[in-house]
């Protein structure tokens, strides 16, 4: 079976959340299981790009609305990530340094999937599935069932895995002259509320839908920031499958970024060395409980709250424990969590920014994770913190819900049901008695590096999903 993924991220070549990883690994495990998975993605100007070797398999041109523009399509050569990559270059669109965050957002990422469709329509063959993920790539469904351009695609199964529902790419009709010529009675396949809305019309026009964890497909029937009643619609299409992560790549035995590999035998002392490693850099007491902070400071990860949430932490145990926070977003939370430095020097620290040797040093370093997440459709930290042998403190939420299990029900990681400041600090605490309880400390960490959330399973859950 021949898969072409479609993403506007994949890891290592560019990664700004959890749907790099995602795109990095899943392809990679199909491939293991005897299939031929393939990534098309932008041509970002990352390190990536400059430090390895492409061939041109493709030279052409698209148009967007009015006006066209030159196309280039790169593969590397070596298949140095388990899976052929091919890279789509359109000069003044996609080579630029960023994933997202640009005014013409809506006209890069359509003049790239027009460029993929033109391409792929060009093929003797064509796939036995499109596998499109998150909304950047939501128009292909559409375009190649309605617009006769793409004809030749038609009858190809597309597959939509939804990595966050509230991201949904609408913008306005005055734009619709970007989309290739369709027939347009067909018009309201793109429409949800007055608006052309990537996601929706995905969600519509795709033969499968999926989600990154089967709690979130049951969350997103309430809380889809307006799809609610789309879901509702198309729920018989739809199937929530969790994520893996890349057991090759998080591997606290064979990790090279790590101060001292380690494995569950020797987890303890490994522990030990990367904490005293991280503590020494951060000058933090390696003797105290660290509590870590790794991801995205915005409000879907409760980021919001953490100066407080640490603030109170801090005081209410007499600066007993230390905090460590690794992350970027947004400038004033970010400005408030760097105050904090000043305020409890030895007990508080953060690296304000994006760092990934660092966050595998914080996974191994660590004692427990803070993941205190207003949405998390599936969450990989809290399966990195596991494999690392750091004890999750999560929200009951989406993935997070379906891979954490609290101690006081006989699990391995600290649960919570709100996002809110008293609530955290309350799981704090009881990770703070957890901790002097260095029996019971070790016992749980071996348990948890011993949970298999490898892709394996899921890689195969997707491959059953296309023959349905």
């Amino acid at each position: 079976m021949e898969i072409i993924h479609l993403s506007a991220e994949c890891y290592p070549i560019a990664k700004v959340g959890g749907l790099g990883d995602v795109v990095g690994a899943l392809p990679k495990y199909q491939n293991k299981l005897g299939h031929i998975a393939k990534v098309v993605m932008p041509a970002y100007q990352t390190r990536f790009m400059q430090e390895n070797e492409f061939e041109v398999v493709y030279d052409g041109w698209g148009k967007l609305g009015f006006q066209n523009f030159t196309v280039r399509i790169f593969r590397e050569k070596t298949n140095k990530l388990g899976f052929d990559l091919f890279l789509v270059h359109i000069a003044g669109l996609l080579d630029r340094e960023k994933v997202y965050g640009y005014d013409d957002d809506t006209e890069r990422f359509l003049a790239f999937q027009i460029a993929v469709l033109d391409w792929m329509a060009q093929w003797e063959h064509q796939p036995d599935v499109i596998h499109c993920h998150d909304h950047h790539m939501g128009l292909i469904p559409f375009m190649a069932s309605y617009c006769p351009q793409f004809r030749k695609l038609s009858q190809v199964p597309s597959i939509l895995t939804i990595h966050n529902a509230q991201y949904q790419g609408q913008f306005g009709w005055d734009k619709l002259h970007y989309i290739p010529a369709f027939d347009l009675w067909k018009s309201g396949q793109l429409d949800w509320k007055g608006s052309i809305n990537p996601l929706a019309a995905a969600i519509k026009c795709a033969w499968r839908v999926t989600t990154v964890s089967p709690s979130y497909l049951d969350e997103i029937s309430y809380k889809a920031n307006g799809l609610e009643d789309l879901f509702a619609q198309e729920r018989a299409k739809c199937v929530g499958i969790l994520n893996g992560i890349d057991n090759d790549v998080w591997n606290p035995d064979t990790d090279p970024m790590l101060e001292k590999n380690y494995n569950i035998r020797t987890v303890d002392s490994g522990k030990k060395a990367n904490k005293k490693a991280l503590c020494d850099v951060f000058n933090l007491d390696p003797e105290k409980p660290l509590f870590t902070f790794i991801g995205r400071l915005v409000g879907e990860k409760g980021a919001d709250l953490l100066p407080e949430i640490f603030y109170n932490a801090l005081i209410q145990t007499n600066g007993e424990i230390n905090i460590l926070l690794l992350g970027s977003g947004d400038p004033q939370v970010e400005g408030r969590l760097a105050q904090l430095k000043d305020v409890f020097p030895g007990s508080y620290n953060a690296y304000i920014g994006y760092n990934e040797i660092l966050s595998h040093q914080v996974y191994a370093g660590g004692d427990f994770l803070l993941m205190p997440s207003r949405v998390e459709p599936c969450g990989l930290n809290q399966m990195y913190a596991l494999r690392y042998g750091t004890i999750p403190i999560v929200r009951r939420i989406g993935g997070l819900k379906d891979t954490v299990i609290d101690i006081g029900d006989g699990g391995f990681g600290i649960c919570h049901d709100q996002t809110a400041v008293w609530d955290v600090g309350n799981a704090i605490g009881r990770a703070y008695e957890l901790f002097l309880d260095t029996k019971r400390v070790k016992e749980i960490r071996k348990f948890m590096m011993q949970l298999d959330h490898s892709w394996d399973k899921a890689a195969q859950q997707y491959i059953d999903l296309y023959r349905i």
